[in-house]
């Protein structure tokens, strides 16, 4: 029988209780859902973790240039730049996050984890993270059944998408996945794997969902970056033992409460925030006449 928890404090319980890794319970949960087997499960998560690495190998190496011209190969520029503001590997970090997500904003295959919006999070931080620790990639695999266990709850208690709770339910969301992630790969317990997700929504809240000219392009690809950078600071200091004091439950339950409090201008609708400013609103023209001009030109062809 698999378990779809309702809070982090019930998945803790039943995996001390059952003296299971906590993994294991959402493994059992995917197993029954797909109804497939353990072993296709796991073929799967690999599948699915190498669309991730080729995602930032490909924004790294080819020409990332999106339709509305808003993206053009940052991630390439930060990858190449001589100078490391903290480390080579913190430099890698970023670059990897943008690169995933050029790639989705240029139409490339990526994996929606949880959303195609935050999509270069979950690459950025777990391809980093292997490289350093020379971590294999069973383990790997296991941390991404730990950030799904997480986007589950994160559902069920408030939301994972932009246009219901704001940009905090996506990349915040998607960062929190990425922080449990990182400290079970680093042989953390469960308390740390949790008190990382409660650090990084405490990091996150109220992040507002402002694209501009309604395209998942400005802030969406840069906002990937800093997510990966706050995953990696929570999970640092969860390792160490500091307390959030704010129990994670309720740091999720405040994220869906300020959600439902957020105007609708500043959930995914491009009506406030970066989009309504003069250049993100001349931007949206912009972007809407090349729009008509491209069906003229269809329904002339036709």
């Amino acid at each position: 029988m698999c378990i779809l928890f309702d809070s982090f404090q019930e998945w803790k319980d039943y995996c001390e209780t059952n003296k299971k890794p906590i993994y294991e319970p959402v493994l059992a949960y995917e197993i029954e859902q797909k109804g497939k087997s353990e072993e296709k499960i796991w073929s799967g998560l690999d599948q699915a973790y190498q669309v991730m690495k080729e995602a930032v190998q490909t924004g790294l190496t080819k020409e990332m240039t999106s339709y509305s011209g808003m993206i053009k190969g940052g991630a390439k520029k930060v990858a190449n730049h001589p100078t490391a503001v903290l480390s080579p590997e913190f430099q890698k970090l970023v670059s990897r996050a943008l690169a995933a997500k050029e790639v989705n904003s240029c139409m490339g295959r990526v994996v929606a984890a949880p959303t195609a919006g935050a999509s270069g999070i979950l690459p950025g931080t777990l391809v980093t993270l292997q490289e350093i620790h020379g971590l294999d990639d069973r383990t790997i695999l296991e941390g991404l059944l730990i950030g799904a266990g997480v986007a589950l709850i994160l559902e069920k208690r408030a939301s994972l998408a932009g246009a219901v709770g704001g940009c905090q339910a996506e990349t915040g969301s998607a960062a929190a996945m990425a922080s449990a992630a990182i400290v079970y790969a680093l042989g953390g317990n469960i308390d740390q794997s949790f008190n990382a997700v409660a650090i990084t929504i405490q990091c996150m809240l109220g992040l507002v969902c402002d694209p501009v000219a309604g395209l998942v392009e400005i802030p969406c690809v840069v906002r990937n970056a800093s997510a990966a950078a706050i995953a990696n600071s929570s999970a640092q200091i969860a390792l160490a033992d500091v307390s959030p004091v704010i129990p994670v439950d309720e740091c999720v339950d405040a994220m869906g409460e300020i959600g439902n409090s957020m105007e609708a201008k500043y959930k995914e609708t491009a009506q406030g925030g970066l989009a309504a400013t003069p250049t993100g609103q001349a931007i949206s023209k912009r972007v809407l006449i090349q729009d008509i001009e491209i069906l003229d030109d269809e329904n002339h062809q036709d």
